[in-house]
């Protein structure tokens, strides 16, 4: 492996007014979403099933990618059933 001098990286002006501007932005949602859940009431309510429905589907998405990658390296997750045939082979008394 070849080894390479360390990089400079350099904090310009442009790079702390984004990390500012992109704070206040996610504090001003933080802050929506605060407001919109102690509101309660029916806004409240559909807010909440709103994100459930999307913490499913990021859920899903999420199971049917490992199942992709796990189909994709041939590794089968799903164990054998433990019966006494399948524990012991044939065996015969």
């Amino acid at each position: 492996m070849l080894r390479r001098k360390p990089t400079r990286l350099e904090l310009k002006m442009d790079d702390t007014d984004e990390f500012e501007s992109i704070k206040k932005e996610l504090e001003a949602r933080k802050r929506q979403r605060e407001e919109a859940e102690s509101g309660g009431g029916v806004g409240g309510a559909s807010v909440v099933g709103v994100d459930v429905s999307g913490a499913e589907a990021s859920s899903s998405s999420a199971a049917s990618r490992a199942e992709l990658i796990n189909e994709r390296i041939g590794y089968k997750p799903h164990p054998k059933p433990a019966t006494l045939p399948t524990l012991f082979g044939s065996l015969q008394f």
